[in-house]
């Protein structure tokens, strides 16, 4: 019976260190990398919100749409519309709006209000309602959340 060279051993090693140093990533890749079912479920639920379709009297026409960000798995649900009124009106609506929704006012560092920005659990984890605009004639209304718990807006 012959023994194993240690060059035969050597490039064992190699050929070993190889395929964890480079497969255990790709595999990861391959099989853990994106959005999955799971933030397809979250995005359901939130797609479900009735905040999403109100709007504030004088809206024009709404978009909808959805995402998930493959990196960071973060899902966005939102609305966007054309609407000619104030900020400070649009706000308005959505405070009360979201509020009859469960929606909570988001809190900063010393109990501060964070003026369009609202949080709600949902799907697992908390969910960020952003109010911004208008901008250039547009209001956006979005929910944005992830299961690592990230905080929003």
């Amino acid at each position: 019976m012959r023994e194993m060279g240690t060059g035969a051993r050597l490039t064992a090693v190699v050929a070993v260190s190889g395929l964890l140093l480079l497969g255990l990533p790709a595999l990861y890749f391959l099989a853990g990398y994106g959005c999955g079912e799971k933030e397809d479920r979250l995005a359901e639920v939130m797609a479900a919100e009735t905040v999403l379709d109100a709007a504030p009297e004088g809206a024009g026409r709404k978009d909808r749409y959805q995402e998930c960000d493959d990196d960071d798995r973060f899902v966005v649900v939102g609305t966007q519309y054309r609407y000619d009124g104030s900020p400070e009106k649009a706000l308005r609506y959505y405070e009360k709006t979201a509020r009859a929704d469960g929606w909570r006012p988001r809190l900063a560092a010393g109990d501060e209000l964070v003026p369009g920005c609202f949080t709600k659990s949902m799907g697992g984890t908390t969910a960020y309602l952003g109010v911004e605009g208008p901008d250039d004639g547009l209001v956006q209304v979005e929910i944005v959340a992830d299961h690592a718990k990230t905080q929003w807006c």
